[in-house]
């Protein structure tokens, strides 16, 4: 079997957890807290003000799932990638309500679009540029570089959350950062403009 079969074959399986705990099936309800309560708590309790209100958190974000796992498609994210999007929502829901801003909520509203006082354009092309370079990753690169700079998970708590070997996540951050500096150098000489630094970028 090929390695993109091989792959495939795995992203399969791997989406029934989501639709089938989205169906209410037992086992893919139990399976999904397995695999995906690690990440979720350690978002929930490092944007919580207690471990109490932390624990709550993370009892709405697995019913979130499983209301809207049946959402979930492989070809657009990784499985950890969409659990931690859901868990990032609620939580910024739920820091709403405590009248409370987080600072992923600025990083939303950035991403999103350029304020009236923005920089305007050159903002919307450099971020559309690295979205692209971003999508080009391999896909296990792709998901640790999300999960530290886009949803603030340490290596440490990748590395559990994903159960792999730190050495590993630390492996797939540099190389995705040397291969995003790259990309984004490639784009920025056929668009004829300067390169966008890659965040926390990699040594050449």
């Amino acid at each position: 079997m090929s390695d993109r079969t091989a792959a495939g074959a795995g992203g399969a399986a791997r989406t029934s957890i989501l639709h089938g705990a989205a169906a209410g099936d037992p086992n893919s309800v139990r399976a999904c807290v397995d695999r995906f309560g690690a990440l979720v708590w350690s978002l929930a309790r490092r944007s919580s003000p207690t471990r109490e209100d932390a624990e709550d958190a993370v009892q709405e974000v697995f019913l979130d799932l499983y209301r809207n796992g049946a959402r979930y498609d492989a070809t657009v994210a990784s499985e950890a990638t969409f659990v931690a999007m859901i868990t990032r929502r609620r939580l910024i829901d739920r820091a709403r309500r405590r009248s409370r801003r987080l600072d992923t909520e600025e990083l939303d509203t950035e991403i999103g679009g350029p304020s009236a006082n923005g920089p305007g354009a050159d903002v919307c092309a450099e971020a559309s540029m690295a979205a692209r370079a971003i999508a080009d990753l391999r896909p296990e690169q792709r998901e640790v570089l999300l999960l530290s700079t886009v949803h603030g998970l340490t290596h440490e708590e990748i590395a559990e959350a994903r159960n792999l070997p730190l050495g590993t996540v630390k492996t797939h951050a540099r190389r995705g950062l040397i291969r995003l500096r790259e990309l984004l150098g490639e784009t920025a000489s056929e668009g004829g403009t300067k390169p966008v630094a890659a965040k926390g970028g990699a040594p050449s």
